[in-house]
C-alpha cells in the first residue's frame, strides 16, 4: 500500500507544474491591464508605472514566471497587489471557513446520500424508490441560492430554530487556534463555542450540500443495482449465505467504487463552489476574497487559490484511489 501510495504522490508535482504554466499563461491573456484595474480612478501614469515595476509586470513573461516558481517552491504564494497582505497568510486565514462548510456539506451527502441510495435499489420500482429518485432529480435543479435564502426564511426568520448568518455568536468569547471553529471549541473545552459554531453550519451546509446529496443517492442506487445484478452476488446468494452478509461484503463493498469517484469530484467542487452559500450565510470564507480578487485582477491571489485548489483536488483523488486499492486491492497492482 505504501508503494501505491508513493506512486500516486509522486504524480502530483508533474501536474500542478504544468497547471502552473497553464495558470500563469491564461491570467496573462485576460484582458485589460492589472495596474490600472487595481488603481481604478486613481490609476495616474507615476501609480500605474510603480505598481507594474513593483510586480515585474514589466518583466518578459518566462522571465516572470521563474520567479513566481522560485517563490512558489519556497511556499510563497507571493502578495496581494489589492491588499498588501501575503497571500498565504490570506487563505491560512480565509480558507478555514470554506474548509469547515465543505466538510459538513459533504458529510451530509455521504452520511444521507448512501443510505438513502441502497434503500432506493433495495425497493426498486417501488414508490418509496420513484420518491428519492424524483427527490434526487429536485435537488439537482434548485439552485443553490434559492434554497439557501428559503432555508433561511423559514427556519432562521420564520421559525426561529437556526441562527441567520456568520460563522459563531459574537458573544461568545470564544479562542481560535486553528480557524476552525468547531474543532477549537472541541481543542479548547469550549463546548458552548463548539456546540454555537455546529448550530451555526446546519443551514450552510444543507443548502450547499443538496445538489452533492442529489448525485450520491442517484450514484448509489445505479451502482447497487448494477452489482446486484452480477453472476458473482447470484452465486453467493446460491451458495446459502446470509443475506446480511452478501449486501455487506458482496453488493456494497464492490457497489462503492463509483461512490468514491463521485464523493471526490464532489469535495473538489464544494470547496471552489462554496462563493453563494457564503454570500447568503454571511460568511467569512475564501469567496468574497476571491471574488474582488477577480474584479481587481489580482494575479497572486487567482494564482494562489487555483493551485491550493489544484492540490486539494489531487489530495483528495489521492484519497479516493487509496479508497480503491481499500476496497479492491486489485488496484493496488494497477
Amino acid at each position: 500500500m505504501l508503494r501505491f501510495v508513493v506512486r500516486r504522490l509522486a504524480l502530483v508535482v508533474p501536474v500542478l507544474l504544468g497547471l502552473s504554466v497553464l495558470l500563469f499563461a491564461w491570467l496573462r491573456a485576460l484582458p485589460g491591464d492589472p495596474a490600472r484595474t487595481l488603481l481604478g480612478e486613481r490609476a495616474t501614469p507615476a501609480a500605474v508605472e510603480r505598481i507594474t515595476v513593483a510586480y515585474g509586470f514589466d518583466q518578459p513573461l518566462p522571465l516572470q514566471y521563474l520567479t513566481y516558481l522560485g517563490r512558489l517552491v519556497r511556499g510563497d504564494l507571493g502578495t496581494s497587489a489589492r491588499t498588501g497582505e501575503p497571500v498565504l497568510e490570506s487563505f491560512l486565514l480565509r480558507f478555514p471557513a470554506t474548509v469547515e462548510l465543505a466538510l459538513a456539506a459533504l458529510l451530509v451527502a455521504v452520511l444521507l446520500g448512501i443510505p438513502l441510495g441502497y434503500l432506493a435499489a433495495r425497493r426498486h420500482g417501488s414508490a418509496l424508490d420513484s420518491f428519492l429518485v424524483g427527490g434526487s432529480l429536485l435537488g439537482t435543479v434548485i439552485p443553490v441560492f434559492f434554497l439557501a435564502y428559503l432555508l433561511k426564511l423559514v427556519f432562521a426568520v420564520q421559525l426561529g430554530w437556526l441562527p441567520t448568518a456568520g460563522r459563531q455568536d459574537p458573544r461568545i468569547d470564544a479562542t481560535h487556534v486553528t480557524n476552525f471553529f468547531v474543532l477549537d471549541g472541541l481543542l479548547t473545552g469550549e463546548w458552548d463555542a463548539a456546540w454555537d459554531a455546529l448550530v451555526h453550519l446546519v443551514l450552510p451546509a444543507v443548502a450547499l450540500g443538496t445538489i452533492p446529496l442529489a448525485i450520491v443517492v442517484r450514484i448509489t442506487r445505479a451502482s447497487v443495482l448494477e452489482v446486484t445484478g452480477q453472476d458473482y452476488v447470484r452465486t453467493a446468494e446460491a451458495k446459502g449465505l446470509a443475506r446480511s452478509v452478501v449486501r455487506r461484503r458482496h453488493v456494497l463493498r464492490n457497489a462503492m467504487l463509483p461512490v468514491l469517484t463521485t464523493v471526490g469530484l464532489q469535495t473538489g467542487l464544494l470547496l471552489s463552489g462554496a462563493v453563494l452559500t457564503e454570500t447568503v450565510f454571511a460568511i467569512n470564507g475564501i469567496g468574497s476574497y476571491l471574488f474582488e480578487s477577480i474584479s481587481t485582477l489580482d494575479y497572486p491571489v487567482l494564482q494562489g487559490f487555483i493551485l491550493f485548489i489544484a492540490l486539494v483536488y489531487a489530495l483528495v483523488n489521492l484519497l479516493v484511489d487509496v479508497g480503491y486499492g481499500v476496497v479492491d486491492p486489485r488496484v493496488r497492482a494497477a
